[in-house]
């Protein structure tokens, strides 16, 4: 009988790839070439690997999910939203906690948004999961940017084209009082935004599945806090070897610089749990079976 195989790609974006010059295109506005904003080492090549792992594995996928920061220029996270205390730009990959905005050594932009931001830092720091990052900005909605990256897009095409199927599109990150690093919740949900609040329905959806092939960027942030939500549910309400419907390329999958030790731990974290730890050919392998073709 043929397997339910779900491929979950998460933020394959041009933001975060760190494509070759023959990948840019020219800005119209500029005259110059287009640049990925936030671009994670090894991410072309991950995302080179994935659209082949669909084009050759096509017939053996049965649902494909791609998940899409998609961000406003002002944001929590983004220079945009910050100011120091002597009035300078806040720089990208700046940290900000609490401590800094109540020592005024950072304050919003919008002063009456104090209150709002003080109250966020609160709760994200006592969450423990993540500190206030400030990113360059990156994925704004309708942006290059903010693209699937070409050779992904093109494969996923190719597979709803012969599985008259539709690619499942989740975007997350417009709300600018919060983080989203995870595809299925934000850091800090909004009680007043079902877009912040845990997509209990796509987290179902995919235990339905036999396996999860997961792949995107970054492996540090983004992967790794969606793949962190989607386990702990499988595990709370349908046990622990629910986890092992998990798969994690990890040829699929890079940290950002300066991440990678945090990286690794999620690794050697999900594996200990029970999460499948698979390079892209051992998956094509399984996918070829999968469709009936001779291995």
């Amino acid at each position: 009988m043929k397997r339910t195989l779900h491929l979950l790609m998460i933020d394959p974006q041009n933001d975060f790839c760190d494509l070759p010059a023959g990948y840019l295109p020219i800005d119209p506005v500029t005259g110059q070439p287009l640049a990925p904003a936030l671009p994670v080492p090894g991410a072309h090549a991950d995302m080179l690997r994935l659209a082949g792992l669909i084009n050759r594995g096509r017939a053996g996928i049965t649902a494909i999910s791609v998940t899409l920061d998609a961000h406003h220029r002002f944001d929590i996270a983004h220079p945009t939203f910050w100011i120091a205390a002597d009035g300078a730009a806040v720089p990208p990959f700046t940290e900000i906690s609490a401590a800094d905005v109540r020592a005024r050594r950072y304050l919003p932009r919008h002063l009456a948004a104090l209150p709002i931001a003080l109250n966020y830092l609160d709760r994200l720091e006592a969450a423990g999961r993540y500190r206030l990052m400030v990113w360059p900005v990156h994925c704004e909605i309708g942006s290059w940017g903010h693209n699937v990256h070409a050779d992904v897009r093109a494969a996923y095409g190719h597979w709803e084209e012969a599985s008259l199927g539709i690619v499942a599109k989740l975007a997350k990150g417009s709300n600018p009082w919060t983080e989203h690093y995870s595809a299925v919740q934000a850091e800090v949900p909004d009680a007043d935004d079902p877009d912040t609040q845990f997509n209990t329905q796509f987290v179902r959806t995919l235990a339905t599945a036999d396996r999860v092939y997961i792949a995107g960027e970054a492996g540090s942030h983004c992967v790794k806090a969606t793949v962190e939500h989607i386990a702990d549910y499988f595990e709370r309400e349908y046990g622990t070897a629910a986890l092992g419907k998990l798969a994690l390329l990890t040829d699929c999958i890079s940290p950002v610089t300066g991440f990678d030790a945090q990286y690794q731990h999620f690794l050697r974290t999900m594996a200990a749990r029970g999460v499948h730890l698979l390079p892209a050919a051992d998956a094509l392998a399984e996918l070829i079976v999968n469709a009936g073709e001779p291995a």
